[in-house]
């Protein structure tokens, strides 16, 4: 059922729903999940500046990613309407993320979709509970997820999104420095490339986040 709108939500109520959530997006496939306050939040030029510097092959072809990605001053005004958020991580086999196989056969796919859709539909889920500021962040491209090879229609004057109910920015791509938060929370997280051999890391991480209340 859908709630009514509250002006203010009693804590006891959010602290309820924040763990509802979690308790959802594990159910949805996460590994682990933490309802995290918005001040471990951090927003790093230099996480953004690996969008440009080296030129990522994305850069400028969808709604999603830099330079039509919020800027960072932007974001960080958002991230101090927020009190909570929760953050998600999804584990997968290092295979599937390491070395130039991986990204040959665009085998992250997957993962990469199911993180962005897992907060998706938490951001979904409480925005019908009342909190209509909700606002999800995935990771990768959402060009490279779903639209491949074809221009992104929300680029396209008149047209939108043609995966709305899936398609997120990255954290990255705002500049969120998620693998800092990563860390500061006690996830286990390597830098994992084409470079990288499946067999130097345990497994890969991809991660993603939703501003609650």
């Amino acid at each position: 059922m859908v709630r009514k709108i509250a002006e203010k939500i009693p804590d006891k109520v959010v602290q309820e729903d924040l763990e509802k959530y979690r308790k959802t997006a594990i159910e949805l496939g996460a590994t682990d999940v933490k309802i995290i306050t918005t001040d471990l939040i951090e927003i790093d030029e230099g996480v953004r500046a690996k969008c440009v510097h080296p030129l990522c092959n994305r850069y400028g072809s969808n709604a999603n990613c830099p330079p039509y990605a919020p800027d960072l001053d932007f974001m960080r005004r958002v991230v101090c309407n927020f009190r909570y958020a929760l953050f998600s991580k999804l584990e997968t086999p290092a295979e599937r993320l390491a070395g130039p196989v991986a990204d040959e056969r665009r085998l992250w796919v997957p993962y990469f979709r199911k993180i962005n859709e897992i907060v998706a539909k938490i951001e979904a889920e409480a925005f019908y509970d009342g909190y209509y500021k909700a606002t999800a962040f995935g990771c990768g491209s959402c060009k490279g997820l779903y639209c491949p090879e074809v221009e992104c229609s929300a680029l396209i004057p008149g047209q939108s999104c043609r995966f709305p109910l899936k398609a997120r920015a990255s954290m990255e791509g705002v500049g969120m420095n998620a693998y800092s938060m990563a860390t500061k929370i006690g996830w286990d997280i390597y830098s994992v490339g084409i470079s990288t051999k499946p067999s130097e890391v345990p497994f890969g991480v991809v991660l993603g986040i939703v501003l609650i209340y």
